[in-house]
């Protein structure tokens, strides 16, 4: 199976960038994590701060399935909602920090309606929980 892991703004700020709240791990570490973890997976690792660059990926990749941490964007990106609303294979929303439990402009996510579903507040744990849940629906397709 072929997932698309993607990322966007900030994130790859990750290790320095508010540690207290996202964690010492890297993308760098967490890509490494989910390959060790998940060896027959073919990940695609993607990240970028442009909104953009971001729809692109999403509308270009050839993948079953996409673990998608759109960071800000989240919070008001029609236009990614829109792009995850056109693909088709299932997106997961991811995010580190349990969002429900920060600032208010944080605790929707515009997004997320589009999306198989959302995972938050595991940390880099996340990740393999989207990505074990696109594996199982797989399994369940086929």
């Amino acid at each position: 199976m072929k997932i698309l892991i993607l990322n966007g703004p900030n994130l790859n700020l990750l290790g320095t960038r508010e540690p207290e709240i996202y964690g010492h791990e890297t993308l760098d570490d967490i890509a490494k994590g989910l390959e060790k973890r998940f060896p027959k997976v073919k990940f695609q690792f993607f990240q970028s701060n442009s909104e953009g660059e971001l729809i692109d990926k999403l509308q270009q990749a050839e993948v079953e399935g996409a673990v998608f941490n759109p960071g800000a964007y989240s919070h008001y990106s029609y236009a990614l909602y829109d792009c995850v609303r056109a693909v088709n294979y299932p997106v997961i929303e991811v995010h580190l920090s349990n969002i429900a439990a920060r600032q208010q402009f944080r605790q929707t996510s515009v997004i997320a309606p589009a999306c198989l579903g959302v995972v938050h507040g595991f940390g880099k744990k996340g990740y393999y929980l989207a990505v074990e849940a696109l594996l199982e629906i797989a399994d369940k397709d086929h």
